[in-house]
């Protein structure tokens, strides 16, 4: 059905191809279709298309992919490496760091390595004890390995791409060569990772060539599951049914739950799951910006080869809502402020400045009139914001749920707001289109066994993915126990879901529930100091083998539940703090302590 619509819409496909497509996919399994859809995308990717790698030799020897990925876009680069990889007729393998051991790299010739940062510089978790390995040195010498490494992070952060330099240096002392300089992607990465990757497959192909000798070596079939239609590059038009404030009227929080239509698309997603949301910028800010800079609205400039006015590229294509230190950097040599110019020599206050203004407070710092080139050389392009799913489709089918905290805040005196959360908030109606796409978190997952307890620590938004868990485990019939920590300012105006929660404690799907509201009482209480509290009852449910879950703030939140972690497995399991830091690090290494933090 869906070949036959492509057939009758705008295709490039005409109506035999469309024919001998849909015969060929009837004969597949959905296992095979995304085998074919990696396949035709890797092909797509190389010059000259299909007949490009037939034309040349098939090179021997065998490509090995490892990824370490928190959210999903370094595994995506990845399975699109490989790909690329075997169109180009390499024999290619793909793994997870986890499922990857430190001393098979011995018997390699040649490796790439797809590595996003967690935290302050740390590996993802899939990576924790492959990063420890490297690092001990326990992969040996290298000397006959010839690597590369991409990294994915975000030069706001202070340690941006650190695992990416971390693998780089640790494969580099061990005697292992590169076969191109460490690409160190921002969030605007795509561009310069596709660029990347078809120089280095081309470089891994013409040395497995100049080492092969007759013998051709065999394309490893893609193992990944189906994919979608739908995904970050080509997101679904899907329908904001319902835009529903779930803080109090007195709440110093605007919170909102969103539910959004997928009906018409493939998108599947499960528990533990984001959606990543595409959004415009507020036409007034934009407006206010090119008044500042003296440019016109219609001011042309070129965009993917097309030509468009600078007001509609500044809604549609640039970040605008995040101070970033690559903008602050152009700006001041732009400008001359001598203001910006010293922040940009000092990291610290420029990471600090960067977190508290958007581009427009920072063009106010000292205006100037820039040209329309100036102005978008100067930017990043827009990227779209990650939400954890609150919702499971086992409960809600077709749709999909989210929690967003609506980001507002005053700089001097005028209104300021997040862009994506005020863009679902304020300037997208309930009937109202918004594109979307599913990012896979393959670590943060339910337990597999259902008889397995599970303990949540989600304050404030970061409820949302427990939500998800307990519309699971109830459509399931779990029989696991589920315990709740939450944390919100006050009771009456800041408990999300409060009925939800009260309905799974009325059934027993949910087994105990910690509540800490810091500001109704003297003493501010957050979840940390409810997980000391109950630490002897924590410990024994780990003791039990319950997965530990924590999703929300990472700056803080996260470091304080993971101190308090610590505490407590050291207080009540009679260890030393060492002995608790290691226990604690096997809860992450067997995946029973996940983190879905921001």
């Amino acid at each position: 059905m869906l070949l036959k619509e492509l057939a009758a819409s705008a295709s490039p496909l005409n109506e035999q191809q469309v024919h001998k497509l849909t015969q060929v996919a009837a004969e597949l399994s959905a296992t095979q279709l995304a085998w074919v859809s990696g396949y035709f995308y890797g092909i797509s990717q190389q010059p000259g298309g299909i007949a490009a790698p037939a034309a040349a030799a098939q090179p021997a020897g065998k490509l090995t992919i490892i990824y370490a990925s928190q959210t999903g876009n370094a595994k995506g680069l990845a399975e699109t490496l490989k790909a690329q990889a075997q169109a180009a007729g390499v024999a290619v393998e793909l793994f997870n760091a986890a499922d990857y051991k430190v001393k098979q790299l011995k018997k390699e010739t040649h490796v790439l390595i797809v590595a996003s940062t967690n935290g302050e510089g740390e590996a993802p978790d899939d990576a924790i004890e492959f990063h420890k390995q490297l690092k001990a040195g326990k992969a040996g010498k290298l000397d006959g390995l010839h690597y590369a490494v991409l990294g994915l992070g975000d030069s706001s952060y202070e340690f941006f791409c650190q695992t990416g330099k971390d693998f780089d240096e640790y494969l580099n002392k061990a005697g292992a060569t590169p076969l191109l300089d460490r690409l160190d992607g921002d969030v605007d990465y795509e561009t310069v990772a596709e660029s990347w990757s078809q120089s280095v497959v081309a470089l891994v192909k013409d040395a497995l060539q100049a080492d092969a000798a007759n013998d051709v070596a065999p394309v490893v079939p893609l193992t990944q599951g189906a994919t979608s239609l739908y995904n970050k590059k080509n997101p679904f038009a899907a329908e904001l049914v319902t835009n529903q404030k779930i803080t109090g009227r007195d709440s110093d929080k605007d919170i909102r739950h969103f539910e959004i239509s997928l009906d018409g698309s493939d998108l599947s997603y499960q528990p533990g799951d984001a959606l990543g949301v595409w959004f415009s910028n507020d036409e007034q800010l934009v407006d206010t910006l090119l008044a500042l800079v003296e440019l016109a609205p219609d001011t042309p400039v070129k965009l993917d080869n097309d030509s468009v006015g600078i007001r509609e590229a500044l809604i549609n294509h640039y970040e605008l809502t995040q101070g970033y230190a690559s903008f602050v950097q152009a700006y001041a040599e732009l400008s001359g402020s001598d203001k910006l110019k010293a922040l940009v020599e000092d990291k610290a206050a420029l990471r600090e400045y960067c977190a508290n203004h958007q581009i427009l407070d920072i063009v106010r710092e000292q205006p100037a009139g820039l040209s329309a080139e100036q102005l978008q050389g100067a930017l990043r392009r827009l990227t779209p914001r990650l939400y954890s799913i609150a919702s499971a489709q086992a409960e809600v089918e077709d749709e999909v749920h989210l929690t967003v905290g609506v980001v507002r805040f005053e700089q001097d005196g005028e209104p300021r707001s997040g862009g994506a959360s005020s863009f679902l908030a304020d300037r997208l109606q309930e009937g109202g289109q918004v594109r979307v796409f599913v990012e896979h978190n393959d670590n943060f997952r339910l337990p597999a066994n259902d008889e397995t307890p599970v303990i949540m620590v989600g304050p404030g938004t970061g409820i949302a993915p427990f939500r998800a868990f307990m519309q699971q485990r109830e459509a399931q019939d779990a029989a696991g126990q589920n315990w709740l920590f939450f944390g919100n300012p006050h009771f009456t105006q800041d408990f999300l879901y409060q009925t939800e929660w009260q309905r799974y404690v009325k059934s027993g799907l949910l087994s105990r529930i910690s509540l800490a509201f810091s500001r109704d009482q003297a003493d501010k209480v957050y979840v940390q100091h409810k997980l000391r509290e109950q630490g002897a009852e924590v410990y024994a449910w780990l003791e039990q083998g319950a997965h530990f879950y924590v999703c929300g703030d990472a700056n803080k939140m996260a470091k304080d539940v993971h101190e308090a972690l610590i505490e407590l497995v050291a207080e009540h399991g009679g260890r030393s703090r060492e002995q608790a830091e290691e226990y604690v690090n096997a809860l992450r290494s067997a995946k029973r302590y996940q983190r879905d933090v921001y």
